[in-house]
């Protein structure tokens, strides 16, 4: 009897993101940044875990120590880039150009590779350490024919003026899809170079409303079009929540391997809904927070015998102790620092993951049992270059 199609779940709450965000984040700063390949152990431990297909959910076995270590092989290989060729670069800018510019241009082309790279094994080293149902993802060797399309890709997307975009995004996870592998079964990435362009609809809407507001200002020599400009605005806003479903959506139903497939349908609406619900949450509790820590530096003041109209006056500040101001801004900056990413996780990140996975199926699952375990694959530098870089903060 045929598998019926798996349906996920996902039980990830934002309680516990919570918790687990702000108490990772803390050790984080407290430890000068040490913690951070930790959190981010922990952080995605607690997401795959949280998506379930078919009620099983994903393993996110990767090492804290692997990411260290890596982390510090980058380093040490950056840091000869940077040392080296950057002074190699400087000498012959000055011998041949009477200047630092070309040496400065030429060294962030340089860079830009690199960045490629980063992006590559940084994705096969999340893959290699995700498991299901017990069985290993994993991603083909393949960085350098991965450099140079994304270099190709970038620069038409960058001469084209955005709108090789969807075609860039398109051939890039084709790529890479291509050579991914659960077990022993390899994906594909089907549908065609153009499949991600009908999801920019409402973007080209919203574009040309504002292009259209700028002819009819420019010609009235007025503000009179200004709210026409406004409603461009707001339907680009919602073009690009649009165009992220939309294109999770094509992109994830052309994908198989063998005859297993994929259905989702993301909302564009709810997708809307959680980054202008999060952004709004986020700045309340801020707004709120800062008023907070208002009050408390104005009562750290008056203990010291400091009024606010002391200041207003023009009174001399050296009377206050000097620690006062030094507390009041290393909390406000590091209250910043650790909130800000506490709260994007709870109210964007998290919903997202949420949202994203409980509308997504697994289709014709019954070849499932037919996949077989694949041999670890193992990394010298984990994700190091993504996080030297950086470019290890996404999950």
């Amino acid at each position: 009897m045929a598998l019926a199609d798996l349906t996920t779940t996902y039980a990830g709450r934002k309680g516990a993101m919570f918790k687990l965000a702000l108490v990772t984040g803390l050790f984080t700063v407290l430890t000068a940044g040490i913690y951070r390949f930790w959190m981010k152990t922990r952080m995605r431990r607690y997401y795959w875990s949280a998506i379930r297909p078919g009620g099983q959910p994903l393993e996110y076995v990767g090492l804290p120590t692997e990411k260290l270590l890596g982390f510090l092989t980058a380093v040490v290989f950056l840091a000869f880039y940077i040392g080296i060729v950057n002074l190699i670069l400087m000498f012959f800018s000055f011998s041949l150009f009477q200047g630092n510019a070309p040496a400065y241009a030429v060294s962030v082309v340089g860079v830009t590779p690199l960045i490629f790279f980063a992006q590559y094994r940084a994705r096969r080293y999340v893959l290699a350490r995700t498991r299901w149902r017990g069985i290993r993802f994993g991603l083909e060797p393949g960085v350098m024919g991965f450099i140079w399309r994304s270099l190709l890709h970038w620069g038409l997307t960058v001469a084209t003026f955005g709108l090789w975009w969807p075609a860039k995004t398109f051939w890039l996870e084709k790529y890479r899809t291509d050579r991914t592998f659960y077990g022993t079964r390899r994906m594909h990435q089907g549908g065609r170079w153009f499949i991600l362009y009908p999801a920019t609809l409402h973007i080209v809407i919203g574009a040309a409303i504002i292009a259209l507001t700028g002819v009819l200002v420019w010609q009235m020599d007025g503000p009179e079009a200004a709210p026409l400009g406004a409603i461009g605005f707001f339907w680009m806003v919602f073009g690009f929540a649009h165009y992220k479903a939309q294109a999770f959506k094509r992109l994830t139903e052309a994908k198989s391997g063998g005859d297993i497939g994929f259905r989702t349908e993301p909302r564009s609406g709810r997708v809307l809904g959680i980054y202008l619900g999060g952004m709004a949450a986020i700045l309340g509790i801020f707004t709120g927070a800062l008023f907070v820590l208002g009050f408390v530096s104005a009562g750290l003041l008056a203990a010291f015998g400091f009024a606010v109209e002391n200041w207003i006056e023009g009174e001399d500040l050296t009377a206050i102790p000097a620690f006062v101001p030094i507390v009041i801004g290393l909390v406000l900056y590091f209250g910043v620092f650790i909130f800000y990413g506490v709260l994007k996780e709870v109210f964007i990140t998290l919903p997202m993951a949420q949202h994203f996975s409980e509308v997504t199926e697994i289709t014709n699952p019954a070849s499932l049992s037919e996949i077989r375990q694949r041999d670890r694959d193992e990394f010298a530098e984990a994700e190091g270059f993504a996080d030297a870089l950086p470019l290890g903060d996404a999950f």
